[in-house]
């Protein structure tokens, strides 16, 4: 039997840059939220598991159906700590970690990194990555980490991920053709270049 494979959508932050919920702003019709979750709707080991901070309340009121929320309660200290909840949440799972940040991961995305992953035999301290073009600026989200490899994450860390990808055994990556693994949402331009990227010209509000 393979080892179980959850969904984590990282909503933590306060996106102090766009001025309003990241994970609840409109993208032609639906959420980065709604949009991660859809994508991943391949992930059924768990029901997708959404780690809240600052707007924990906005995003319990607006939850997908069948999703589950987390709160961490120290979310301004990273998301490394609300990884490690999420972890507890789901023991013995690996964990595909997927940011709002990037919310226009497509279905195939998701598909092509459980696939890489289970033929890999879903290995406990493994890391892989989404890979688009060449270079350091080719890796993207979302991410799939081990379950042992999760386990040297605390519940206070405020270590970034990378401290983490130091001990993944193997690091891999595989090469998918979505530049969407690249993507950003930081600020309103980029409302404005994603809503065009869905074909939506839309002006971005504050």
């Amino acid at each position: 039997m393979s080892t179980p494979l959850g969904l984590v959508v990282l909503a933590a932050g306060a996106s102090r840059r766009l001025g309003t919920c990241k994970a609840l702003v409109d993208l032609s019709g639906a959420s980065p939220l709604e949009r991660l979750i859809a994508a991943g709707a391949c992930l059924r080991d768990a029901p997708p598991l959404v780690v809240t901070g600052a707007d924990d309340a906005a995003i319990r009121a607006r939850l997908p159906a069948g999703a589950e929320v987390l709160f961490n309660a120290e979310w301004e200290r990273g998301r490394s700590g609300g990884i490690a909840r999420a972890h507890a949440a789901r023991p013995g799972h690996d964990l595909v970690l997927a940011p709002v940040d990037c919310p226009l991961i497509p279905p195939e995305v998701f598909a092509a990194l459980a696939s890489a992953w289970r033929s890999a035999n879903s290995p406990a301290l493994g890391w892989l990555a989404p890979r688009h073009g060449a270079g350091p600026g080719s890796y993207g989200h979302p991410i799939v980490v081990g379950r042992a490899l999760l386990e040297r994450l605390e519940t206070g860390c405020d270590a970034p991920l990378r401290h983490l990808r130091a001990h993944a055994r193997p690091l891999s990556s595989i090469p998918v053709d979505s530049p969407r693994v690249l993507d950003d949402l930081d600020d309103p331009a980029d409302i404005a270049r994603l809503r065009k990227t869905l074909g939506d010209r839309t002006t971005a509000r504050d």
